[in-house]
């Protein structure tokens, strides 16, 4: 299964037979899927779409393919061409576009891509969007222009320095303070965009940048998702160089890792924590996350007085939930950083540019910084799912087994102990199931995965 058709987009790798992967075919498709919902929703003579992509091998060719299909359908067209998948959602409402695709299969390797979809107000599409363009795209109900109406293309590389400029406009980010601290940071931009936003943003904040693998040419030089095990190179780096600290973004850069000074991990849940730390202690509020996040950022709202509620994995699901809420940070704990006083998405470089400020303000190393938060330890593990693995006869298995617990079913199935938690939930981009544990140590944590891969294997016959 290498085409995932969901509510939040289409993801596939490339080459391959029609349906089966990406291909050129099922890229026109979907586009054109798209493209026919957001005419069919408007009152509008003309439309305007943004496009971004992200630096994979496979870029220019699905890119073009998408923005000529667009065309086609009398569409016109802001493209970006090489961008960030936060500054495609920026550029939707400056622009005033009807709404955005970005091209990036986000922390899937190389062979992967996928067409990310935004509303008008450069936010993912809502449950009930997404499921309307799959029927459309199934349908093949598509109705293209004819050539005197055709779409324009209009090409705006300017958008990632728009984007630094938004970020350090932001009356929590303060450059000045951050240029006397005379930082020096490695940055991991995993051969994608990242490599050129995140040491523009730095530089023009006065921080050193020891750059590795920042050339946007799509050669991941190890597995793009920003886990531990991937990024011996930098944590060795940082060490060497003497610096402060070091940062990893995937390659859309919607997912931000820091490396302490010491060369160990910052740890992803708590990239959140720490800019959560720094805004709720300037401006006290709510805050969000989802219930595969650690509870470090409850505790850190608990501090500053406001209220933290959990909600669905998923992008969409966490911005519901914050408008709800008036939340006033958010994000996920995979190093997802949403600030709606810029926009509702999640962006490493307001992460990035949260973080040193915070940093800037306190006279503490990154490691010290970690080692103050409340201390939580996740394991995070996957089972393969084969057609013959029927993952919701396990979850209702797993909620019966676990009825006398705290239970959570809204996503998955959550079970709540009194001192730790399991998560277990079918992936909306990998065929897999995902079980997330947290406990106060590591090993409490690995062993409570264990427990629950061995009743999950029980109960699927594996």
């Amino acid at each position: 299964m290498t085409l995932i058709k969901s509510i939040s987009g289409i993801r596939g790798t490339i080459g391959g037979k029609v349906g089966d992967n990406l291909t050129p075919v099922d890229a026109v498709k979907f586009a054109s899927a798209y493209g026919t919902f957001m005419k069919t929703n408007s009152k509008k003579e003309k439309l305007t779409v943004v496009i971004g992509r992200d630096a994979r091998i496979s870029g220019p060719m699905i890119h073009n393919l998408v923005v000529n299909t667009l065309i086609g359908l009398g569409i016109d067209v802001i493209d970006l061409g090489l961008s960030t998948t936060p500054t495609v959602e920026v550029a939707v409402p400056l622009e005033k576009a009807d709404g955005g695709i970005i091209l990036t299969a986000s922390h899937n390797p190389k062979q992967w891509n996928a067409l990310k979809l935004l509303n008008e107000k450069g936010e993912f599409l809502s449950g009930a969007d997404g499921a309307k363009i799959l029927e459309i795209a199934e349908a093949e109900a598509f109705d293209f222009s004819d050539v005197d109406s055709l779409g324009d293309i209009t090409i705006n590389d300017a958008y990632m320095d728009i984007h630094i400029d938004e970020v350090l406009n932001l009356p929590l980010v303060d450059a000045e303070a951050v240029a006397k601290r005379k930082f020096k940071v490695v940055v991991d931009g995993v051969n994608s965009s990242g490599g050129i936003v995140i040491p523009n943003l730095l530089e023009q904040m006065g921080v050193e940048v020891v750059k590795l693998y920042c050339e946007p040419n799509g050669h991941f030089p190890h597995n793009p998702e920003p886990l531990k095990e991937h990024l011996g190179d930098i944590c060795k780096l940082v060490v060497e160089e003497k610096a402060d600290f070091g940062i990893v973004v995937d390659p859309d850069v919607d997912r931000l890792a820091f490396i302490s000074n010491d060369g160990e991990m910052f740890g992803e849940e708590y990239t959140l924590v720490a800019c959560a730390d720094y805004v709720l202690s300037k401006t006290p509020g709510n805050t969000v996350s989802n219930m595969s996040s650690s509870r470090a950022l409850r505790d850190i709202t608990n501090k500053y007085s406001g209220s933290y509620q959990a909600s669905a994995v998923g992008e969409v699901n966490v911005v519901e939930l914050m408008k709800k809420t008036n939340a006033i940070i958010g994000g996920e704990g995979n190093g997802g950083i949403i600030y709606p006083e810029l926009h509702y998405g999640r962006d490493s470089l307001v992460g990035v540019a949260l973080f040193l400020t915070h940093l800037a303000n306190l006279d503490v190393t990154v490691a010290e910084l970690r080692a103050s938060y409340p201390q939580y330890y996740m394991s995070k593990n996957k089972i393969e799912l084969t057609p013959q693995i029927e993952v919701d006869a396990i979850l209702e298995a797993m909620t019966e087994q676990y009825k006398n617990e705290d239970i959570s079913t809204i996503d998955g199935v959550k079970i709540d102990f009194a001192t730790e938690w399991v998560h277990l939930r079918k992936s909306n981009t990998e065929p897999i199931i995902r079980i997330y544990t947290e406990a106060p140590t590591q090993a409490q944590a690995d062993k409570l995965a264990l427990r629950i891969i061995d009743e999950i294997k029980a109960i699927a016959g594996i």
